[in-house]
């Protein structure tokens, strides 16, 4: 039927424990096609979690998961994943070009030596970041910023019909960030986009979608939370600071 997206991804009644540890309670979600979703929540709410139960990272203690028709380890190869920014060995000698083919591994498995094709998506990906003249360049020699947009050309080598970016501008600058949402706009048009962040005045102005996540999912739709939603998942007053020249503040809902 006309202008309905199609469903990628499905989670229902899925609970985690971790450690004896409730992580996830109780949660349905849908992803659709081109769906660009805002992941908010507290440190701790099981963001993290949620996507890693999406990659078939994390098994669900009960509940059911479902990835492009098959289970999260079937539909893996189908979603690039970017974690949390994390130090690695600056001086490890690796090139930025190796490090983006390492997105294909998944695809051509491993011991497999990389083709033509793997090369050329590589190449393409890096273009893609606006980093093509440095792939032969040691990654530990980049920026912060640079060895980010590294990560996401990784996540994209593999034509993903899915992104998941877990808090991907947490360790760049305003300019970087800027770049990093600019570039994930361009790309909404081509595969759904999950991204976890903290930012709630900046997401609101790229993403099509929230979900408000706090253990239970509080909210997912299409339309904006207002405070006392976001304040009921966090459990404690809400502030919001609008900065720069495009921005969405988000304002109390009616008592």
């Amino acid at each position: 039927m006309k202008g309905v997206r199609n469903e990628i991804v499905r989670l229902e009644d899925v609970w985690v424990y971790l450690e004896d540890t409730l992580v996830l309670e109780a949660i349905d979600l849908t992803i659709h096609q081109n769906d660009y979703i805002g992941l908010i929540g507290p440190n701790g709410g099981g963001k993290t979690t949620l996507l890693k139960v999406i990659l078939g990272l994390i098994e669900p203690t009960r509940g059911t998961v479902t990835v492009f028709g098959g289970t999260p380890k079937e539909g893996r190869k189908r979603i690039g994943y970017i974690p949390q920014y994390a130090q690695f060995d600056r001086e490890f000698p690796i090139s930025v070009l190796d490090t983006v083919l390492m997105g294909r591994a998944g695809r051509r498995g491993l011991f497999r030596r990389y083709t033509e094709e793997d090369i050329a998506s590589a190449e393409k990906a890096l273009q893609t970041v606006e980093l093509s003249r440095y792939r032969d360049k040691q990654i530990g020699r980049l920026s912060g910023g640079q060895i980010q947009r590294v990560f996401i050309a990784r996540a994209l080598v593999s034509n993903p019909d899915l992104l998941l970016l877990d808090e991907p501008t947490a360790s760049v600058d305003k300019y970087i960030e800027t770049e990093v949402y600019d570039l994930l706009d361009e790309l909404q048009s081509k595969m759904a986009i999950v991204i976890v962040s903290h930012d709630i005045g900046v997401i609101s102005v790229h993403v099509n979608k929230f979900a408000c996540l706090n253990h239970r999912l509080f909210y997912c739709g299409e339309k904006k939370p207002n405070l006392e939603m976001i304040e009921d998942a966090y459990k404690c007053p809400i502030d919001f600071i609008s900065h720069g020249k495009k921005h969405r503040v988000l304002r109390r809902g009616k008592k």
